[in-house]
């Protein structure tokens, strides 16, 4: 049994809407994305045929059973719960959230913490004039069936000068291979706050011929003198697409972290971008992932420096089993008027197979001229003379190469920012390094 569509006419577009009891203006918002979705054309990520894809398998409206307490939720969403953290959650089960707990002390601070669909409701104005402005819908037709078809999501709120000393922890997860299953997560980190988010998406659909289309999105809106640190985790089943726009907008003297473990099953499109608008504003993005298999992954990291004295730095390491193939993207843009900004990016690639393939790819765009921008690329199998110095030790090669490999992607793994979903990609390089 193939797995139910939902056109994208005006019509079918309010139905979803209505059925949810959205708001007027967010009924409209996603008839006009529907109309978009049919003429816009699918983006381009290079060397990556994702028209071959099955992208128009997008589900039916299938929401969660809603819980209490962390002991009514499924086993596989438990798992990496942190079930000692005195921090925020919310859980999304297929297409809806079915749980959230924000701490008295929070509330107390004002930080808001719902479901997407709850903040179109109960914070309209603070909703509207920040949803999809940093990820168009009209960007392409991707981004344009995610705001017609996105379901429960992620609604955070810092207010100014808060800090949140525990991390956040959203954890995005599907069971059901014929649910319409995208998430948007939205963070505002007003003023002079800080906050560390952990976002984990994942799946369990065991056998089944359906494809599941992950067509997700993130926006951070990281205020003057606010840092956010932003770790995300991606796990879902071979049967699945997972398609992942994330965007950040940093103003005058904001930080903006990203820690990304792309470690889906199957075909991959994975966006990160950061536009620096503020001066002296920050972003550091760091990126891992392991391809087994036939897959086949777009891996794109991005910077956009428009305030002067902005900073980007961008780290990507993959490695490549089987036969895997990984198009890996670092484009740092300077805008004219970005002076004394300074990018640096670096793509590598560990090969460990002669059939896996591995492009890296470095883009410089400069529009100004007092600036420093620089990169580096690598693709290649692992270093024969760290092997022969770790065996002169006394270590054997395939230990002394799984040491190799785990080095090279410690980067990410040891800056997750939460013991237990750390412990989760631990586990999932395990596996799919064999």
């Amino acid at each position: 049994m193939s797995t139910p569509t939902i056109s994208f006419g005006r019509k079918s577009a309010a139905a979803l809407a209505h059925s949810k009891n959205e708001p007027s203006w967010l009924v409209a918002w996603r008839e006009e994305a529907a109309e978009w979705a049919e003429t816009l054309e699918l983006p381009k990520p290079e060397k990556t045929p994702i028209q071959r894809w099955n992208l128009d398998v997008q589900g039916a409206h299938r929401p969660g059973q809603v819980v209490s307490a962390p002991a009514e939720l499924p086993q596989a969403i438990a798992s990496v719960l942190d079930a000692e953290s005195t921090g925020a959650v919310i859980v999304q089960h297929n297409s809806s959230v079915v749980y959230t707990r924000l701490p008295e002390q929070l509330k107390a601070k004002g930080v808001l913490l719902s479901s997407l669909e709850e903040a179109a409701r109960t914070h309209e104005e603070l909703l509207r004039s920040h949803l999809m402005t940093a990820y168009a819908r009209d960007e392409h037709k991707l981004s344009a069936m995610h705001a017609a078809l996105w379901n429960g999501g992620v609604f955070l709120y810092v207010p100014p000068g808060v800090e949140l000393e525990v991390p956040v922890q959203a954890i995005l997860f599907a069971d059901d291979a014929e649910a319409t299953f995208v998430p948007h997560v939205l963070v505002i980190a007003e003023a002079n706050s800080r906050v560390s988010f952990v976002e984990n998406v994942s799946s369990s659909l065991g056998e089944t011929k359906s494809t599941l289309l992950h067509n997700g999105a993130v926006e951070v809106f990281a205020k003057a003198g606010a840092y956010v640190r932003y770790a995300a985790v991606h796990h879902l089943d071979s049967s699945s697409i997972d398609i992942s726009y994330r965007r950040a907008v940093t103003d005058n003297g904001a930080r903006m972290e990203w820690l990304i473990g792309d470690m889906h099953e199957g075909n991959t499109v994975s966006d990160t971008k950061t536009i620096l608008k503020g001066s002296g504003s920050t972003s550091d993005a760091k990126i891992i992932s392991v391809g087994t298999g036939s897959q086949r992954m777009s891996l794109t990291t991005g910077a956009v420096h428009i305030g002067r004295s902005s900073e980007s730095g961008m780290v990507t390491h993959a490695v490549m089993k089987d036969e895997a193939t990984a198009i890996i993207n670092g484009v740092t843009k300077i805008e004219k008027g970005a002076t004394k900004a300074n990018g640096e990016q670096t793509e590598r690639i560990l090969m460990l197979s002669s059939k896996a393939r591995g492009d890296a790819n470095p883009i410089l765009l400069i529009d100004e001229d007092d600036v420093k921008a620089g990169h580096a690329a690598s693709v290649g199998q692992v270093n024969a003379e760290q092997v022969y110095y770790l065996m002169s030790r006394g270590i054997s090669r395939a230990e002394a190469e799984r040491l190799i490999i785990y080095g090279f992607l410690d980067p990410v793994v040891s800056e997750i920012p939460l013991e237990v979903v750390r412990d989760q990609l631990q586990r999932i390089l395990e596996r799919k390094l064999g």
